[in-house]
C-alpha cells in the first residue's frame, strides 16, 4: 500500500472500511466525514508520537502495527503501560480534555500504518451529534482496564507468560504471522533484562510456538501461545468485547 503525502487528506468513499476497529464502528456517513479530514502515516519503530510535558497536537488511529504507551523513569528507562493497535487509538488524553501530557509518552513500536488528525478537529467531531463520543467513552474504559491488568500481570507473573501475552496482542495487530522486534526493545517494554527475554523466547521457540531470528518473530502456533500465556490476555480481550458492544 502506497503512502500519500501527509499534507493530503484521505479520500475514502462511503462504506469503505479503514481497518481501524474504532473508526469502523461509526455509521458510514460519520466515518466518511471523519476520515476525509485524516492523513495517513507509516508507523516507524522508535518514533516519538507524544513526549512528556508536550502539548498534544494529533491523535492516531492505527490500521496495523503497534504503538506503546510508556512511563519514563529518572534513570532513563521507560516502562510500557499499554499497547495499541488497530483495535484502538492514541490520544485518549485529548478526548478527556487534558492539556499538555504529564509523565507519559507514546512511541511507535512495530511497523505498520496509522491514520491521524489534529486534536482540535478531533474534539470538534467528538462534540458533534454522531456516535464517535459513545465509541470513545467505551474505548477509554477499555484502555484503563488494559493498564490495570498490565500492572497486575507484570507484578504477579513470570516473564514467559507476559511475553506470550505480548506476542499474542502484537500478532493480532499486524498483517500476517511475522513481525519485526528486537529482544532489547521487548525487554525495555516489559521492564525486564534482555537475558530474561532471551530465555523466554528460547522456551517458546523450543515448544515450537514461535521462531525468532535476527529481530524477526514468526508465530507458528497461536493456540499453543494462548495456552502458554497468563489469563491476562483473555481478560483484556473479553473486556474489549464487552465494553465495545456499543
Amino acid at each position: 500500500m502506497s503512502l500519500p503525502d501527509e499534507g493530503t487528506a484521505m479520500a475514502e468513499g462511503a462504506g469503505t472500511p479503514t481497518h481501524n476497529l474504532l473508526l469502523d464502528m461509526l455509521p458510514n456517513g460519520e466515518r466518511t466525514k471523519l476520515v476525509t479530514r485524516m492523513h495517513r502515516r507509516a508507523i516507524t519503530p522508535h518514533d516519538m508520537l507524544h513526549a512528556p510535558g508536550q502539548p498534544q497536537r494529533e491523535v492516531y488511529f492505527p490500521v496495523n502495527g503497534v504503538i506503546s504507551l510508556m512511563t519514563p523513569l529518572e534513570d532513563g528507562t521507560a516502562i510500557e503501560t499499554a499497547t495499541i493497535g488497530r483495535e484502538g487509538m492514541v490520544g485518549v488524553h485529548a478526548f478527556l480534555g487534558g492539556g499538555p501530557l504529564g509523565n507519559a509518552q507514546a512511541m511507535s513500536q512495530v511497523p505498520g500504518e496509522m491514520l491521524f488528525l489534529g486534536v482540535d478537529t478531533f474534539r470538534a467531531m467528538v462534540e458533534g451529534d454522531g456516535k464517535l463520543r459513545t465509541v470513545m467513552l467505551a474505548y477509554t474504559q477499555v484502555l484503563f482496564a488494559q493498564i490495570a491488568q498490565a500492572v497486575a500481570c507484570n507484578g504477579a507473573h513470570e516473564i514467559q507468560q507476559p511475553g506470550a501475552k505480548w506476542l499474542l496482542e502484537t500478532h493480532g495487530r499486524v498483517e500476517g504471522d511475522q513481525f519485526l522486534l528486537t529482544q532489547e526493545f521487548l525487554a525495555d517494554m516489559l521492564g525486564v533484562t534482555r537475558p530474561s527475554v532471551s530465555v523466554a523466547a528460547h522456551t517458546l521457540q523450543a515448544a515450537r510456538l514461535i521462531t525468532y531470528r535476527r529481530g524477526r518473530i514468526a508465530v507458528l502456533d497461536r493456540q499453543g501461545l494462548e495456552e502458554a500465556s497468563c489469563e491476562c490476555y483473555a481478560v483484556v480481550r473479553q473486556e474489549y468485547d464487552r465494553l465495545m458492544s456499543v
